[in-house]
């Protein structure tokens, strides 16, 4: 019999938002201003009920309020703000209520298109009722008929801000506080794709009915080159297509230009809507078939077929004069045109790693 191995892989570890976080911190700064009770961890309910125990790195009195700091844990899940330190200052108004305000490392709106207003604190809904919710009840069990001031500030969040679509977005000056369910699931990237989700509206809401949804910077560079597309109307998707073609149907725009390597734009055409290798991987005997159908023998398509990479997979139908980049991005516009409303206009490029369009399919 075959001896299992000792070493099985860990299960991936949850994490919490930078909404729990700013709970967490407002509520235990809250707390020792209306009870005098300094705590090194606080417990929250999230939205869905579940009680979370959080670790405080501090929590004390600060000039005319209290002052409480926790570090983002976002568990196993890829994000800029694990490590960050993220702290709420707390001071008492005479007006019941909860004013929030972007501290250091907090941005602010600037672009209609978001679902909050220009000027206000990126502080999502979420978070603010998470936050109002903690802090009423407080305030209910203290006999408190005030109201509270709530700063949210992240250290060194306005330079983690520029490794996000923040500045794309029209938030300026720092992190927004994100969170739906307070938990982060690891590779979930829901930042990420709420990103995607707030980049088309806002060039909608903007005015731009033409936006083009890219993989990286290199299609990024394409489309600005071969429509001149101001940076609003440019959607950093990543890998996440499906984040894209799915909020089309909420929210439909005149035109869609997708673009992609080579590579990514065949996972697409295979109905990958998430295109990491982790989720999805190259076809080659797929690509043959695609290739046979526009022109490749039977030679090609076992060379194809035996290809180490897409890349070369595409060199060797380039060679023999075979279109194999269109008809990959023909595949990828039929799959996404079952995805997105009828009236979206949609067109796919496949690029090569120097930014040359190898493929294209639709509008023109």
């Amino acid at each position: 019999m075959r001896e299992e191995s000792a070493e099985q892989p860990a299960p991936l570890r949850s994490g919490l938002t930078t909404g729990s976080c700013a709970t967490a911190t407002s509520l235990a700064a809250a707390s020792l201003l209306l009870t005098g009770h300094r705590d090194d961890a606080v417990r929250i309910t999230l939205p869905k009920g579940k009680q979370v125990q959080m670790r405080l790195e501090f929590c004390r009195l600060h000039e005319q309020g209290a002052e409480a700091g926790t570090l983002k844990d976002a568990g196993d899940d890829p994000d800029v703000t694990h490590g960050a330190l993220l702290y709420s200052r707390v001071r008492l108004l005479d007006e019941p209520g909860v004013r929030f305000v972007a501290g250091a490392g907090v941005g602010t709106v600037t672009r209609p298109g978001l679902v909050l207003a220009v000027g206000e604190p990126a502080i999502n809904p979420v978070p603010r009722r998470m936050i109002s919710e903690h802090l009423q009840q407080l305030a209910a069990d203290c006999g408190y008929g005030g109201g509270f001031e709530v700063t949210v500030n992240v250290r060194d969040g306005e330079s983690l801000a520029l490794k996000t679509m923040n500045p794309r977005l029209g938030i300026l000056g720092g992190l927004s506080i994100l969170g739906t369910s307070g938990i982060v699931r690891p590779f979930s990237c829901s930042a990420y794709i709420a990103s995607i989700h707030q980049g088309i509206d806002v060039a909608k809401t903007n005015g731009y009915e033409h936006i083009a949804a890219c993989t990286g910077n290199a299609s990024e560079d394409t489309m600005r080159r071969v429509y001149q597309l101001p940076e609003i109307a440019l959607i950093e998707m990543g890998d996440f297509v499906g984040a894209v073609l799915k909020h089309l149907r909420k929210v439909p725009v005149a035109r869609l230009s997708l673009c992609g390597g080579f590579g990514k734009i065949s996972k697409l055409a295979a109905g990958h809507m998430d295109l990491h290798s982790r989720h999805s991987s190259i076809d080659l005997p797929q690509l043959a078939q695609w290739a046979a159908q526009v022109g490749a023998d039977a030679t090609l398509q076992a060379a194809i077929i035996g290809a180490n990479t897409s890349q070369q997979a595409l060199a060797l139908a380039h060679a023999a004069g075979v279109p194999l980049g269109d008809a990959v991005c023909g595949h990828a516009l039929a799959f996404a045109r079952g995805v997105v409303p009828a009236q979206v206009q949609v067109e796919v490029f496949a690029i090569d790693r120097q930014g040359g369009i190898v493929g294209r399919a639709g509008v023109q």
